[in-house]
């Protein structure tokens, strides 16, 4: 009998991809255009359509989190962990370092810098999960950091992960391009490169397009609040507005020098930024109290995330879990394609195990610590010291970060240095994000090509601010939470296909290896 070669690699010509680059362009336009002349009537429409998904599938993007979680747990875990993301030979092109600092920069930046002390200080007033816990006490202060960490956590991550893992699988192993519609490839064959394969990628880039533009439009609105207490600019939409014209200038210039430039470079130095921040809350902090937080936060995540990972909250007049958990995971959807791609982009020669614990649990961890110093040090203040953060989140959502440093004992000097480094690090995550999403839409609409021209990076960068401008013109936070929502719906239908598609392939590049041996002893 003669031998049976597996077939691991799959060697495809594609076509110019004329319609997305032209589609998806005009749609964008379109969106700017109607909201920017009936701005009113989108921001009805936007409500309208959050409360809809909210109200009717709360249950369908909790279950889809919970099951991701599982999905590439189980994966990493069994026998497939060993398959390497590219050929068997090669090795991962960045250390470890850069990889989890663009991981880090990439998959968190700005959102975590708005929401660390602002979401946890909401939570400390009022939250379903608040039992006999009095509002404002220390008991209310644990639940608060119980739900902050758990979405910003693992289901977050896992999610990530899978859609990097899938895209990089079918890029390295079989040849494909670096899009969504190459993980469809073993549903529908070459159609993939037809209209079916370009309208999934469409929904990525609309995906990215506005989970993007959600993050950016929170960090202008926090940068506004650092540069307030910085140097007295006034806090208003049109200083927003400014700041994400300038900043997304900057991210589109990092986005022409590519991965190995200038976002590595913007990313090592996020970490960096990062490590001096967290030093400074910590030695001018309440430290003890931080370190021991830590490590009780994630105990107490841990033991509680099954009973918050599955509630379902069957009360209709209590928007708490969609203005909180459902906006978390359409966000972490609508941000999959973008952060997929990126991670897949930096991540190959790495066995799928490997990839899977160092996505899901190293950027995880982090993320717990940063909560941690961040709100512990606020409920420290709040419970223990002078207060006034309460009322600050409450007045104004974007100075919850800056008022817990002024309130800090670190002296005016060092409060001033300590903002101002945030305000920076404000900027650096902005034009992280920014870039780093701006090569990946541009690598779907051009079909996976992952060095696109020039005019293609600007055109995309600048689309960028443009949406986060129009959705703070149109309604503000409110506009920008819908946006994550809307966009993270029909893409997430694309991602349980390519989830299929990834388990089949697999599945069969195992069964074409096992049959190698005994063909090849057959035909000795």
């Amino acid at each position: 009998m003669a031998n049976k070669k597996p077939a691991t690699t799959l060697n495809l010509t594609t076509e110019k991809p004329a319609l997305m680059t032209l589609l998806a362009p005009v749609m964008i336009i379109a969106f700017l255009s109607f909201s920017l002349l009936k701005p009113d009537y989108a921001g009805e429409l936007f409500n309208r359509m959050r409360d809809f998904i909210t109200g009717q599938l709360s249950w369908y993007y909790i279950s889809l989190m919970n099951f991701y979680l599982i999905f590439v747990l189980s994966l990493a875990l069994s026998k497939y962990g060993k398959v390497r993301l590219g050929r068997d030979h090669e090795r991962p092109e960045f250390s470890n370092f850069s990889w989890l600092s663009m991981l880090f920069g990439a998959g968190i930046g700005i959102g975590i810098l708005f929401w660390s002390i602002a979401e946890p200080l909401t939570h400390f007033q009022n939250n379903p999960f608040m039992g006999e816990a009095a509002a404002l006490s220390p008991e209310a202060a644990q639940i608060a950091m119980r739900l902050t960490i758990f979405h910003w956590g693992l289901h977050g991550w896992a999610l990530y992960a899978s859609v990097a893992l899938i895209l990089a699988y079918f890029a390295y192993r079989k040849d494909l391009p670096l899009t969504i519609s190459a993980s469809l490839y073993p549903i529908l064959g070459d159609r993939i490169y037809g209209p079916i394969g370009k309208a999934a990628d469409l929904l990525a880039v609309l995906g990215t397009v506005f989970g993007v533009a959600t993050s950016l439009g929170l960090g202008a609105q926090q940068m506004n609040a650092g540069l307030s207490t910085l140097i007295g600019i006034e806090v208003n939409t049109s200083t927003q507005i400014i700041l994400i014209i300038g900043i997304s200038v900057i991210a589109t210039l990092s986005a022409l020098t590519g991965v190995n430039r200038g976002i590595r470079i913007l990313s090592e130095l996020n970490m960096q930024l990062t490590g001096v921040i967290l030093a400074l809350f910590l030695i001018f902090g309440p430290t003890l109290y931080l370190l021991s937080s830590f490590a009780g936060n994630i105990v107490d995540y841990i033991v509680n995330l099954p009973r918050l990972g599955t509630w379902v909250n069957t009360d209709s007049s209590d928007q708490w879990q969609g203005w909180w958990t459902i906006f978390y995971w359409g966000w972490w959807i609508a941000w999959s394609p973008f952060c997929g791609i990126f991670i897949a982009r930096i991540s190959r020669g790495r066995t799928i195990r490997e990839f899977v614990f160092g996505v899901l649990l190293t950027p995880s961890l982090l993320t717990i610590f940063w909560i941690t110093v961040f709100g512990n040090t606020a409920f420290h203040i709040e419970l223990s010291g002078d207060g006034g953060i309460v009322d600050a989140v409450n007045t104004e959502t974007t100075s919850a970060l800056f008022t817990t440093i002024n309130l800090m004992a670190m002296g005016k000097l060092m409060a001033l240095i300590t903002a101002s480094i945030c305000t920076l690090m404000l900027i650096t995550y902005f034009v992280t994000s920014a870039d780093s999403a701006t090569l990946v839409i541009c690598t779907l609409v051009t079909g996976g090509n992952q060095n696109p021209s020039a005019l293609t990076r600007i055109f995309w960068g600048s689309s960028i601010g443009a949406v986060a401008a129009v959705l703070l013109f149109s309604g503000g936070l409110s506009a920008l939470q819908t946006a994550s929502i809307v966009t993270a719906l029909p893409f997430s239908v694309i991602l349980l296909l390519a989830t299929y598609g990834l388990c089949k392939s697999l599945y069969q590049e195992q069964m074409d290896s096992d049959t190698v041996p005994a063909a090849t002893g057959e035909a000795h």
